[in-house]
């Protein structure tokens, strides 16, 4: 046997089980699977000791093109994922203009031609004023379904009233994601922000502004017969009603949320730890790892959302919300598993094989044959600090600056390229748009 590339040696997590196993990739997919050791290639990795994982797909990533690009642009954003050990992305429609038209969609595409690193799906943002195309909108190439804000966030994007929802919720059939907070609670609630401590921002955006959202998102979608993603949940008040609605409902939440807690988080970070839905307390954390260990969470997505220091270092809450993330996603995941708060094998569900199940990504999401050779490539055992150093993000900083952690991606293969090795980019703009089984041409 013959191929473009042989990684051979590694610890592979295939179908089967994870075990020894070589990966032969011909034309730019998996065609083989095991003992290969007379094969030849082109080219051979040598994976001895390391771990063969399926390619991280990151669903949840705002790259701020166009409009915002002096935080982060496509080609900054797709660098840090690929150094991080990332694919694909979904990338957010809260830019300026928002990616609410086919023009706006298919200028995305044509910017992330031949600049971006890794592969790449955008969502279609929801408005009042668009429901009725959206059924069109999430059905064009490259795109990976709607996004609607009920409660405001970064950007302009909002889709509040509960008949606008169901009127988007009854206007296509993909799957659709939500941000759900509760606007009028939101605005209820603006009183509690306290200037100058951040502290203040999850007594604002409480745990009964997501809730309430969720509750009344829900209803709406089983209304409306649509199944439905509910973004970075955050509190251990939303977990039965989502634990109620599997039928129909998918759960993503982020690293963030399982790493960080309130108030210590602010308490050290200030403004850097402010993000939406905000970091809450500790009893909010352990239900969500909970809810891991359960199976309840489906997918992991960094929630990426990069400003500049200078704009982090106003007196909130006149400061954004967000911080980067998907350049630490996988490394954040890995030092969980060994710490033993998750398998390895949960690992590759939650950030790689559940993304491809719940929104049919056509050719992702595993190593078997056939399948695209996207490969994240790495070593459980290697200590290494996060530095702000080491960021690509045009921010050049991470909330996690100064932690050590363990398991770090080595290397980034997409459809059998190698794209990053050793922490350095080896191949540039190798990105290419996700397809979907729902939208095949």
């Amino acid at each position: 046997m013959s191929f473009d590339l042989l990684i051979r040696g590694g610890i592979a997590a295939t179908p089967n089980g994870i075990a020894e196993a070589d990966v032969g990739v011909k034309d730019g997919r998996i065609v083989a699977v095991g003992s290969l050791a007379n094969a030849k290639a082109a080219e051979v990795f040598e994976a001895k000791g390391l771990h063969v994982l399926p390619g991280v797909i990151d669903t949840q990533v705002h790259f701020r093109e166009p409009g915002n690009e002096h935080k982060e642009d496509l080609e900054t954003g797709s660098r840090a994922a690929v150094l991080g050990g990332v694919t694909g992305v979904f990338e957010m429609p809260n830019t300026n203009p928002p990616t609410t038209t086919r023009v706006a969609i298919e200028d995305k595409l044509a910017r992330a031609k031949n600049r971006m690193h890794c592969d790449y799906a955008f969502y279609a943002g929801a408005t009042p004023a668009n429901v009725g195309a959206l059924g069109e909108l999430e059905r064009l190439p490259g795109v990976c379904g709607v996004k609607a804000f009920l409660g405001s966030s970064t950007g302009t994007l909002l889709l509040s009233n509960p008949d606008d929802i169901l009127a988007a919720l009854k206007g296509g059939t993909r799957r659709m994601a939500v941000h759900s907070e509760d606007e009028d609670r939101l605005e209820a609630r603006k009183g509690l922000r306290v200037t100058g401590d951040p502290r203040s921002h999850p007594v604002w955006r409480d745990a009964e502004t997501a809730r309430a959202s969720t509750e009344r998102v829900l209803r709406l979608a089983k209304e409306a017969g649509r199944r439905l993603h509910v973004l970075h949940v955050t509190t251990l008040d939303e977990l039965p009603l989502l634990a109620e609605a599997r039928d129909y409902a998918t759960v993503e939440t982020t690293p963030q949320h399982l790493t960080l807690s309130a108030p210590e988080c602010y308490e050290r970070l200030g403004t850097y730890a402010q993000m939406n839905p905000p970091i809450r307390g500790p009893e909010h954390r352990e239900a969500l790892w909970q809810a891991v260990r359960e199976g309840l969470i489906d997918v992991i997505g960094s929630d990426h959302a990069p400003h500049t220091r200078e704009e982090k270092d106003k007196t909130y809450p006149d400061t954004p919300s967000g911080m980067p993330g998907v350049q630490t996603l996988a490394t954040l995941l890995l030092d969980h598993v060994n710490a033993g708060r998750m398998t390895l094998e949960r690992f590759v569900d939650l950030t790689s094989a559940g993304a491809a199940r719940i929104f049919g990504i056509a050719g992702k999401g595993r190593i078997a044959r056939g399948f695209d050779a996207d490969l994240t490539i790495v070593d459980l055992k290697k200590k290494r600090r996060i530095e702000n150093s080491w960021i690509a993000s045009r921010c050049g900083w991470t909330p996690f600056d100064g932690m050590e952690t363990t398991g770090w991606p080595i290397a980034t293969i997409i459809r059998g390229r190698t794209v990053m090795r050793d922490h350095a980019l080896t191949a540039e703009g190798q990105g290419a748009p996700l397809r979907f089984v729902e939208t095949l041409r």
